[in-house]
């Protein structure tokens, strides 16, 4: 009798693990209906967090000290991605960041990738598997 009860304390322990072991991946986009999309493209696999402007994301940022990966919508007003990015890493240097783009790669994001402040771009629209395989890598994979 005692190992069956161990048993299901043993199972129910390791479901509340596998549900509570996604990492958390913070969204930043302006446009509402692109963070709906992608909340709901990668909410099976990670701990969605969005944000829908540079300044809102640092503030997610600061109360998130879990989030482990970091993409970033481009072209936003007040703050770009990679204006984001910057102030970012000063509070959280070790994540994994990443740019989304509708637009070609741009001597700007290209410098970035070069000094590892992007560790990858990806083009809209968003293909979920390619960034599914990126981020399954690991945190700081480059």
């Amino acid at each position: 009798m005692g190992k069956g009860y161990d048993l299901s304390d043993h199972t129910s322990y390791t479901r509340m693990n596998e549900l509570n072991n996604k990492q958390s991946l913070l969204y930043v986009d302006d446009e509402i209906l692109n963070l709906y999309l992608f909340r709901d493209y990668f909410k099976d696999h990670f701990e969605v967090i969005v944000a829908q402007s540079g300044k809102e994301a640092i503030d997610k940022l600061s109360e998130n000290s879990e989030v482990k990966f970091v993409i970033s919508d481009m072209r936003m007003p007040q703050m770009n991605g990679l204006e984001f990015i910057t102030k970012a890493q000063e509070i959280r240097p070790n994540i994994t960041y990443c740019i989304l783009t509708g637009y070609d790669l741009t001597p700007e994001i290209e410098k970035a990738i070069g000094d590892k402040k992007v560790a990858r771009y990806f083009s809209k629209p968003l293909d979920p598997t390619e960034i599914l395989l990126f981020l399954s890598a690991g945190p700081n994979n480059e």
